[in-house]
């Protein structure tokens, strides 16, 4: 029997369904995704969303990781567990030759996330970045037909300047949960305090600071990824020039309210969004292709880890070789013992999750 092409539709209606009720901002983005793309892209979302509650959710984390990775075992050598998304995931990561080392990377961000790690500096608040949104950025390239190194890097760029103005959004939820993910080479400059911050989360120019910082970070990598759009399928670009100018947006609110993310959460209203989405609507067409600056060092490791287009992979002898080199560097990057310290966070959703689930 011939290898199915596509997953069954019963799976992906769960997988839909499983959006519609979790992710509701992405099930409504990508209905400005073309068919071809939408189906795979939601299948991937949804094993997102199931990875991040099943860390989550768990009483005990390193057994939830484990038993995700015990999945990925099963979904990448076409023998699945029975569940619909993982048996929808098996058909997309074949046909589509999804890298395995891109998603181990995804749950070792969702790991450092119930870990309660943090950073010390900004490269290691980025490595983080790279492993929950960086991931998801280089899989849905992939997903549109894009190998191509440079366009893989401008979308890593989107992705993590997507996580840093999250980040930037939420600093007081965050800290009321137990958790910091603002450097800590910054807050010391800043003479703040990591511990009498959770103790008693404040706003003040300090912190204000700090924010406007981080969105100028982003504002970079946005601008960065802007030229990637360009070297989409045509019919891919609204919805992801749509996301780029929605996240973009929350950044333009924290700035008029003088970058307090302590005292309020700030929500692009849907009648922006909407206008936001008619505005990618028609600037679709308005960039010619990536540019050739360098990937962000955090994010070389996914791009490394993508096999080129019309290639028949790594030679032999070459591959382990290479493999090896992919987990060398995820055991080396920022934010191991060596760099990370770890909080005890209180329950709450992660970080990763807000990106999936919101925007």
């Amino acid at each position: 029997m011939a290898a199915r092409s596509r997953p069954d539709p019963a799976d992906v209606a769960a997988c839909r369904r499983l959006l519609q009720a979790g992710s509701r901002s992405f099930f409504a983005a990508s209905l400005l995704l073309p068919g071809s793309v939408r189906e795979p892209a939601t299948v991937l979302y949804a094993f997102c969303r199931v990875a991040d509650d099943a860390v989550d959710l768990s009483p005990n984390s390193a057994t939830a990781i484990a038993r995700l990775h015990a999945r990925l075992d099963g979904i990448f050598a076409g023998t699945p567990d029975e569940d619909p998304v993982d048996r929808a995931l098996a058909i997309v990561v074949r046909v589509h030759d999804l890298p395995r080392s891109v998603f181990d990377a995804l749950i070792e961000g969702l790991a450092w996330d119930v870990g309660g790690r943090t950073y010390e500096t900004f490269s290691d608040l980025i490595a983080y970045c790279a492993r929950v949104a960086g991931t998801v950025g280089t899989l849905m390239t992939l997903l549109m037909g894009r190998r191509d190194p440079r366009v893989l890097a401008r979308a890593c760029d989107l992705g993590v300047a997507m996580q840093l103005t999250n980040i930037a959004r939420d600093v007081g939820e965050d800290a009321r949960a137990g958790r910091i993910y603002l450097p800590l080479d910054w807050m010391a400059e800043a003479g703040l305090s990591p511990a009498a911050f959770l103790a008693d989360p404040r706003f003040d120019r300090r912190i204000a600071a700090l924010v406007e910082r981080l969105l100028a970070e982003a504002d970079r990598l946005y601008r960065r990824s802007q030229s990637g759009i360009g070297a989409l399928p045509g019919g891919c670009r609204p919805a992801i020039h749509a996301a780029r100018l929605i996240y973009q947006e929350i950044g333009i609110l924290l700035a008029a309210r003088g970058y307090d993310s302590i005292a309020q959460r700030s929500v692009v209203p849907q009648g922006r969004k909407l206008a936001l989405v008619g505005r990618a609507l028609l600037d679709a067409g308005f960039a010619s292709g990536p540019t050739r600056q360098k990937a962000l060092a955090e994010v070389q490791f996914l791009i490394d880890a993508v096999r080129p287009e019309g290639g028949e992979g790594l030679m032999a002898d070459q591959g382990l070789d290479r493999l090896m080199g992919i987990f060398e560097r995820l055991a080396r990057e920022p934010g191991s013992a060596r760099t990370g310290r770890v909080l005890r966070p209180r329950r709450g959703r992660t970080r990763a999750s807000r990106l999936i689930a919101t925007a």
